[in-house]
């Protein structure tokens, strides 16, 4: 299944499913009323959903086949939220070495782009600290928890910090926990996963260079209101067969500024989910974040965001996720 939430006329938040090419959407709701099940608990939103377990997606699958006519809306009339939205919690990790690489090169350029001789500086310029972060990295996953009430959905706007001169996108690939998932092991990670989104997670770019040394990771530079995208819909695990082989890509006004593919995640979600479900719990609904793809973000490009620029987010099987960068 394709599982969205959508705001009606009245603006309240409905689970639904994508049909027809991702063109309508069965609310799910009124389905189930239709089928008999009255007011469900489950068919309240994609979290009761993917809370209520197994059963309640299987009966969602059986309601989306039958897709009543009265149930179904056309997805062009209604505004898409993040699937869920807020999501328990999140976490974004850092699982793409080609991105860090990337990035800390292009950093380096900045910083001594002023300089008489740049290129004599940077063959000069101490690169220790980014090599220990490299380090850590093939060592194990890391990551940050992110602000999970700055969570949007496709097609909304991303509003521009007042703080920050340099924003930028970053494509992510992302799943949702479909079980409790405490100390498991890496070959049954898999089965905790109920499905995956695209991650659009925004970023100031001058606001992290300043707060990055400080040593407790990206703070302001992430945390702003509406600087966490997702969508446009929750594709269920069995849809993607093999998650860890899609087609990534990132366009500007049309523009293609980069691409990459998830089999060059150097931790996939089972590496991440045994890391970090040691000791602690993870509960249906949360997100966890794959990290920027390498050329998903335009820091790697030394290129910025303007205001009114679009940006689209592709991964392959899951679709599109567009959002609008406005300066108000």
């Amino acid at each position: 299944m394709r599982l969205v939430t959508y705001r009606d006329e009245r603006g309240a938040m409905r689970p639904g499913a994508l049909i027809e090419a991702d063109s309508a959407i069965v609310d799910l709701a009124s389905a189930a009323q239709d089928a008999g099940l009255g007011r469900w608990p489950a068919f309240t939103s994609i979290l009761a959903l993917v809370e209520a377990g197994d059963e309640a997606l299987e009966e969602a699958r059986r309601m989306v086949a039958r897709a009543p006519s009265a149930s179904v809306i056309e997805r062009a009339t209604v505004q898409l939220c993040a699937p869920i939205q807020p999501p328990p919690q999140m976490r974004d990790c850092s699982c793409f070495e080609l991105h860090l690489k990337q990035s800390f090169a292009a950093a380096r350029r900045a910083r001594v782009a002023h300089l008489p001789n740049p290129e004599e500086a940077l063959a000069q310029m101490n690169t220790r600290a980014d090599e220990r972060v490299l380090a850590t990295f093939n060592r194990q996953p890391i990551y940050y928890k992110c602000n999970r009430f700055a969570v949007i959905g496709p097609d909304e706007d991303v509003v521009w910090p007042a703080y920050s001169r340099a924003m930028d996108f970053e494509l992510e690939f992302a799943c949702y926990i479909g079980r409790k998932a405490k100390d498991v092991p890496r070959e049954k990670a898999r089965e905790h996963i109920v499905g995956y989104t695209i991650f659009n997670d925004m970023s100031a770019r001058d606001t992290q260079a300043l707060e990055m040394a400080g040593m407790l990771g990206p703070a302001k530079s992430k945390d702003f209101d509406t600087g966490n995208v997702m969508g446009p819909c929750l594709v269920t695990a069995d849809e993607l067969p093999d998650p860890y082989d899609l087609a990534m890509i990132a366009r500007v006004n049309g523009e293609e500024w980069g691409r990459g593919s998830t089999r060059d995640m150097r931790w996939q979600f089972d590496d991440l989910i045994a890391h970090i479900s040691r000791s602690e719990t993870l509960y249906p609904g949360e997100v966890l974040g794959s990290g920027t793809v390498g050329n998903g973000c335009g820091l790697e490009q030394s290129r910025y965001l303007k205001p009114n620029d679009v940006i689209e987010l592709e991964v392959e099987g899951i679709g599109v996720l567009r959002s609008r960068i406005v300066k108000l």
